[in-house]
């Protein structure tokens, strides 16, 4: 099972209000352990989120990232989007942010998290992010400095399905509003400053009412590089259908990285929808929630991975 996604096509609430409160309260239910506090600390044993929010009616977009000592980064997201002129704040000055908005400020840390954290320091950091650095990375943990070689060493990505995961949803209402969001706690053992696809917008999730909107998931180091959710968009706007666009968009990355972790969801203004994964060891499915105004209840659907 992977990330939960939603498309709730839904009377009442905005469609910003389904997606910041779904995402909210998958924080707080640290879904997966790879959403909210208290999960995938970092190389210093701190846990810090992203999160996105966008309005596809107006384009507007919230973001944070690197977010610090909030456990509410949907919220902080929006209250970017509402309160300010900007689009992403980050880091420390994105907490003070939130806390002058009233956000409470309290530790994300969990007994869970500081045993993670402790493990990987016993079993000498592993895995971890670092390339080209001595001590050699795969072997030691830091602080590490700049290799003096010419050689470029590649290490192989680290397909841990579990160490990366999000939230996303897409809500879509009967009259034609489209809004997206996400959140994550990133990447276990990542680099401090780390900053995936989740908060970055076309990337972890984009979506304009005229077209559709897309939310990704998985390895966001390389999938922001491919705005996979703003090509899916883009497509659908072309008229392609869902599924195949979410496929296009699994497919250009795959040219230029076939083992990477990664799927998509994607729907369009009809409330048509499809989603995409790519598929590898441990990843031959993915697995996404749906729920309409008719059913009521979230059903969970599969889509084979190619």
């Amino acid at each position: 099972h992977c990330t939960v996604y939603c498309i709730a096509l839904q009377s009442g609430g905005s469609v910003l209000d389904a997606v910041e409160r779904g995402c909210a309260r998958c924080e707080m239910e640290q879904c997966d352990g790879s959403v909210g506090y208290g999960g995938s600390p970092d190389e210093s044993g701190e846990t810090t989120l992203d999160a996105l929010i966008m309005n596809g009616d107006t384009m507007e977009v919230g973001a944070v990232a690197d977010l610090r000592r909030i456990k509410n980064a949907i919220g902080v997201a929006r209250a970017v989007m509402e309160h300010t002129e900007h689009t992403l704040l980050v880091g420390e000055s994105a907490s003070v942010f939130a806390e002058n908005m009233g956000f409470i400020a309290e530790d994300l840390t969990t007994n869970k998290s500081v045993n993670i954290f402790s493990e990987w320091l016993k079993g000498s950091c592993q895995p971890n992010y670092r390339k080209n650095v001595s001590p050699d990375p795969s072997k030691s943990c830091g602080p590490y400095r700049p290799k003096a070689t010419w050689k470029q060493s590649k290490r192989a990505r680290h397909a841990n399905i579990h160490a990366h995961d999000t939230i996303g949803m897409i809500a879509l209402d009967r009259d034609g509003h489209v809004a997206a969001g996400t959140s994550t706690n990133g990447l276990t053992h990542k680099v401090p400053g780390r900053v995936g696809d989740s908060p970055i917008v076309g990337a972890g999730a984009y979506v304009d009412s005229l077209a559709g909107g897309a939310a990704a998931t998985g390895d966001g180091d390389v999938m922001m590089r491919f705005l996979p959710s703003y090509l899916a968009v883009e497509l659908m706007r072309a008229g392609v259908d869902p599924s195949a666009a979410c496929k296009s968009a699994i497919s250009r990355i795959k040219r230029h990285y076939s083992e990477f972790f990664g799927a998509i969801i994607c729907a369009n203004t009809t409330g048509h929808y499809g989603a995409a994964c790519n598929k590898i060891p441990g990843l031959t499915k993915f697995h996404f929630m749906v729920a309409n105004s008719e059913t009521n209840t979230p059903v969970l659907k599969s889509v084979d991975c190619f």
